[in-house]
């Protein structure tokens, strides 16, 4: 019961986190990620099977905060996300990864 009840808080906070963006789309038809979905939630339903971040990666906003994006993939199929070599990142169904860029590379966020 225990490691259920502390699951479940994890869950709750990454929901309450996930909350706090504002929550942005791809427009039709559209593989690249903009780079004005800075500090969003990008909600991904029937993606592209490859789905690229901005060129060149955004450096921080004005108030010195890092670009940054969390990805959620509603499916039906995974999307790979890429970015300037090496990133690339699988997302699977159901899955949100976190993004950030420091200006000249993207990085994963845990």
């Amino acid at each position: 019961m225990k490691p259920f009840v502390i699951a479940l808080a994890l869950f709750a906070g990454q929901a309450m986190t996930l909350q706090d963006k504002p929550v942005v789309h791809l427009r039709p038809h559209t593989n690249a990620i903009d780079a004005t979905f800075r500090g969003s939630l990008l909600e991904l339903s029937q993606p592209p099977a490859t789905l690229f971040l901005p060129t060149p990666p955004p450096g921080p906003g004005d108030d010195g905060t890092p670009w940054t994006i969390d990805v959620k993939n509603f499916g039906p199929s995974p999307v790979t996300i890429v970015g300037r070599a090496p990133f690339s990142v699988p997302v699977a169904i159901g899955q949100t990864v976190h993004i950030v860029s420091n200006g000249r590379t993207y990085l994963l966020k845990h």
